[in-house]
Parts: structure tokens; C-alpha cells; sequence
């Protein structure tokens, strides 16, 4: 596959070193012309991880952490873990018997943990949110205390937040929620994104039809794929090269700005990464 002659970062995608196929979705990523990745860890119980105290996060973690180095080293760029609680994590604890206080608790102090990777080296950023699903007053209520400790981390550490939340392209209240915690708005990123998003910095899942009302907006953005690499799912969500062909396309249709804004801009303004220095 010939280069496309500019990084191409996929800002959230997962693998599973446990049963996916980690590093070969790496390497197709690679091959159609992808340099960065974005790794965030899959839900805890997605790699047969029962938590029941902060300490067995670590064990989601360091799988991550792993994945990333093994990644990095068939990219011509390189690869960083960003570490989190998957916000649907309250349902499953409250299955199994927690009140959402409880649940609250347990989830920010594994949050507490991927700050602690943040601050000492191995990930980049964290990951929080709110379920994306109908879920009862005293669960969202909890869910929220769970997001603003992650914006209140980020504060602390100097690191961005990834969000997982509910459809939607107004979120100036949860951009708010993260000044307030000293965590400036640019440095939050609304994962699974369409291309129009007011708050945070949109990721914008690699759909024409919704890249195309993002380069028309000319504001930050990025592009991923939230690739799951689950082995009964092979596709979903979408494929590690959907990105690079999406930057081929966009680039064939003369949206050069665009993809620096994606791929290069938006990447240093919300991460502080150099997706140029860093590549090969």
C-alpha cells in the first residue's frame, strides 16, 4: 500500500490481547498506511477481569500497556494507552449487588489507578464517561460523580479525558464540568462522535457522511474507528483500516487542511503528542 504522506492517527480503537487479534490488527492498520493509535483498555469484565477493588484495574492496565508496546513496534509512528473505567461497568457492579454509592466509589478509585499510569508514564490519557442507556436517577447521578472525578484527574495530572456517553452533539454542560475542575474543554474528547459537537473536541467515528460535516465545520477534530477487536465481532465497530482509507479519500477529494487538523493539530492541542516528530 503506498504512503499517504502524513501521520494518520486512529484516536480510539481497542485490542484484545486476551482473545482478539492484538498486534495483526495492528499490522492492517499499518499496511493501508495508519502510523498512530490511540489503545484504550476494553471494559474490564471484555478481558475476564471481575473487579472488587481499585488494585484489579491493574491487571486490565498492564494488558493494555503491553498491547501498546507491541504495537509500537510495527508502526512507522507508535502507539499510547489511554486507561479508564468503561462507564457501563455501574450496571454490571450493581448486578452484582452494589448500591450506585458503592459503585461510584469502586469506579473512581480505578480511576485513581489510570491517573497514577498517566502521571508515572506509560498512558497518555484517561478514559470516563456516562452510559450511553437509560439508566435510573440515582445511577446517572453517580455516573456523573464518576466523570467530573475523572475531569478533576486530568486537572491534576495535565491529561486529557476521553468520553463515552449518550448520542448527542451538545455537551457545553460537561465541558463546563471539566473547567469548573480545572481541566480545560479542548483537553476533552467525545469519543464515538459525529462530525457536529458543541463542549468537547468531537472523535469522529470514520462515517463519510460524518467527516464530511466536519471538515465543512473547519473546528478541531479527530478521526477513529472504535475497532473492538472481538473475535465474534470481527468488523465492529468499524475495521483498523477504515481510517487510513478514509484519509486516502478525504485527501483524493482535496481536504488536505482537514487532515492536518485531524491527524496533526488537534492530536498536539488536546494530547500534547508530535504525531510528526514521532514518526520514522
Amino acid at each position: 500500500m503506498d504512503d499517504l504522506d502524513t501521520p494518520v492517527l486512529d484516536d480510539h480503537l481497542h485490542l484484545d490481547p486476551v482473545n482478539g487479534r492484538n498486534t495483526e490488527a495492528v499490522e492492517e492498520f499499518a499496511d493501508h498506511g495508519g502510523t498512530h493509535l490511540l489503545v484504550l483498555n476494553k471494559p474490564s469484565w471484555g478481558l475476564g477481569v471481575e473487579v472488587e477493588d481499585a488494585e484489579d484495574f491493574r491487571e486490565v492496565f498492564d494488558l493494555t500497556v503491553q498491547a501498546v508496546e507491541d504495537a509500537t513496534e510495527v508502526l512507522d509512528g507508535r502507539a499510547w494507552p489511554v486507561l479508564g473505567v468503561h462507564p457501563a461497568l455501574i450496571s454490571q457492579l450493581l448486578d452484582r449487588g452494589y448500591e450506585p454509592e458503592e459503585a461510584r466509589d469502586l469506579m473512581q478509585a480505578g480511576l485513581d489507578v489510570a491517573a497514577e499510569y498517566v502521571a508515572e508514564g506509560p498512558a497518555l490519557a484517561i478514559k470516563s464517561g456516562r452510559p450511553h442507556y437509560d439508566v435510573d436517577e440515582a445511577v446517572w447521578a453517580a455516573s456523573n460523580d464518576v466523570m467530573k472525578h475523572a475531569f478533576e484527574l486530568g486537572g491534576e495530572v495535565g491529561c486529557a479525558v476521553q468520553l463515552h456517553t449518550e448520542g448527542g452533539e451538545d455537551f457545553a454542560d460537561v465541558a463546563e464540568w471539566a473547567e469548573d475542575r480545572g481541566l480545560p474543554r479542548e483537553r476533552v474528547v467525545k469519543h464515538y462522535s459525529g462530525g457536529r459537537m458543541e463542549g468537547p473536541v468531537p472523535s469522529v467515528l470514520a462515517d463519510k457522511d460524518e467527516l464530511e460535516v466536519a471538515v465543512e465545520r473547519g473546528e478541531p477534530f479527530m478521526m477513529e474507528t472504535d475497532f473492538i477487536d472481538d473475535p465474534d465481532r470481527p468488523g465492529a465497530v468499524l475495521g483498523p483500516k477504515t481510517v487510513p482509507r478514509r484519509v486516502r479519500w478525504l485527501l483524493e477529494e482535496g481536504h488536505d487542511e482537514a487532515i492536518r487538523n485531524a491527524h496533526v493539530e488537534t492530536p498536539a492541542r488536546v494530547y500534547g503528542i508530535d504525531t510528526e516528530a514521532t514518526l520514522e
